[in-house]
């Protein structure tokens, strides 16, 4: 047992839900959104200024987001050169057979092929054959296996929560909002797990809003302590810096928590504000407002489908109200609140 330890340490093999579930799954959504989302942005870009080169490079950028996950996925696994490079082919082929839920496909197939890769690099004096060689016949077979298995369930779960956000809009839409929206600040990827259920529609529009509800609710709640450095740290980066804060003090997560179970079902019922762009914007929020311009991209999308008339003010005012004003107002107000009973105090939000 002992040796086998030795080895695996050598190796730089972390059997742990903090490689797997937070270090790979993190970097996924880094490589989605160097390929999927960049690619779709640009491709709206093109339909909506007439500028057809930029609808090319979106379509080589967004076909590319197998290789790109998985390529990603074994950076953050500290792979070696020949194994990372391996698993452009693995990406490809467990993207490509998993369907709609690829990518949940690429980041199991690609753990796995990234650590056999591992352990086979530079055992052997002809490590430039044996590595890649190996690295790709597990990820490709691997694919073939499970991949297809992989993507059903994933797209199956998905379509359960977007079929039960059309049924009940209210508790779906508050369950959705707040749930996505806490994975957000944790050291998950929300965007990462959006994309792998193929978050779309109402779902995703609820899933959107408990995302804005933590990103901008942290930046205006904080305000006091960090001033316009955490607004747009915060606001359009990442609600996750909080997390040490959190920490110390779990309170001072609850005006964000109470926002984001507001607007869930303020987005689902009074806006209808759907997701139709790709899903991983479902799970962006505001940073870089991946978020709103998902939400117009699919407006247009629908549009050019015969599907939406036209954006209406309402659509506008939504969008602006869900991302936005609301994050703000409530968090604001709750935070409030919080501080006159004393459970946040001066200090408790303070980025380092």
């Amino acid at each position: 047992m002992g040796k086998v330890k030795a080895f695996l340490k050598r190796k730089d093999i972390e059997i742990s839900l903090k490689r797997y579930g937070i270090d790979a799954m993190g970097a996924m959504a880094q490589g989605l959104f160097c390929s999927l989302l960049i690619g779709t942005i640009l491709n709206t870009l093109g339909t909506q200024l007439g500028v057809p080169i930029l609808n090319k490079i979106g379509e080589y950028a967004s076909g590319m987001s197998g290789p790109a996950m998985a390529v990603a996925i074994g950076y953050a696994l500290r792979c070696p050169p020949l194994v990372l490079f391996s698993l452009v082919a693995v990406g490809y082929s467990s993207s490509a057979l998993g369907g709609a839920g690829g990518p949940l496909a690429v980041l199991f197939i690609a753990i796995i092929a990234a650590e056999i890769g591992k352990v086979v690099s530079k055992e052997t004096k002809v490590d430039i054959l044996v590595t890649p060689l190996t690295t790709i016949f597990v990820g490709v077979a691997l694919s073939a296996l499970l991949a297809p298995a992989i993507g059903t369930a994933a797209s199956s779960v998905g379509r359960i929560i977007m079929w039960a956000t059309e049924q009940q809009p209210l508790i779906m839409g508050i369950i959705v909002s707040v749930v996505v929206g806490i994975v957000l600040t944790l050291p998950i990827s929300s965007a990462a797990i959006c994309h792998t259920l193929g978050l779309t529609g109402l779902a995703g529009g609820a899933a959107l809003a408990g995302c804005c509800a933590n990103m901008v609710g942290f930046a205006v709640l904080s305000f006091r302590e960090n001033r316009w450095g955490g607004i747009v740290s915060q606001g359009l980066g990442t609600s996750m810096l909080q997390m040490g804060n959190i920490v110390r003090n779990p309170k001072i997560w609850i005006p964000a928590i109470a926002a984001s179970a507001i607007t869930g079902p303020v987005a689902t019922i009074m806006f209808r504000l759907e997701m139709n762009g790709p899903a991983v914007a479902s799970g962006m929020g505001t940073c870089g407002l991946v978020g709103p311009i998902g939400v117009y991209t699919g407006w247009v999308n629908d549009i050019a489908a015969g599907a939406k008339e036209a954006i209406t003010a309402t659509d506008w005012i939504g969008l602006v109200l869900i991302c936005f004003v609301l994050p703000a107002v409530l968090c604001w107000a709750f935070g409030l609140l919080l501080r006159k009973i004393g459970w946040i105090k001066e200090g408790d939000l303070k980025l380092d």
